[in-house]
């Protein structure tokens, strides 16, 4: 479907093409709209992803926190936030993740922690979840655009 490098330019095209009066509304099921789907990526990149590679990286053992995305979600209130403003936070802050994956070393993502509601997390791990996530939003977003009629 997609590499980890492009996912930010696949949601770009996913909710910019839709008709803005359709941004906040959620599928039947409750699924995030498509603006609350580029938030929690953004938020998610930044404050789960990027704080964990990162601290994989400079710490021995580190305990990594869980990011409740449907809790931040709700106390940000992300059907208020602007579309493009959590594109560009996904996009940077996947860029500069993809800039520490790339400059890892086969030493480097072996280095392990413990996360939050999941156990004992390597690096590589971190990534394969970070490939798992985007696949699991990008079904979800294809859904909630077929289910809009966008």
């Amino acid at each position: 479907m997609h590499d980890l490098a492009s996912f930010p330019a696949v949601v770009r095209e996913l909710t910019e093409s839709a008709p803005p009066e359709l941004l906040t509304k959620r599928s039947a099921t409750g699924m995030f709209s498509l603006v609350e789907n580029a938030w929690h990526l953004a938020d998610l990149e930044v404050e789960g992803y990027g704080v964990r590679l990162r601290r994989l990286l400079k710490e021995t053992s580190p305990t990594l926190p869980d990011f409740r995305g449907d809790v931040v979600a709700e106390e940000r209130d992300y059907r208020s936030l602007p579309l493009q403003a959590a594109l560009d936070r996904f996009e940077k802050a996947r860029a500069e993740n993809m800039a520490l994956i790339q400059s890892a070393s086969a030493e480097d993502r072996q280095r392990s922690g413990e996360q939050e509601g999941v156990g004992t997390v390597t690096f590589e791990r971190v990534i394969a979840m970070m490939a798992e996530h985007d696949t699991g939003h990008h079904e979800e977003l294809v859904a909630l655009r077929r289910e809009l009629g966008i």
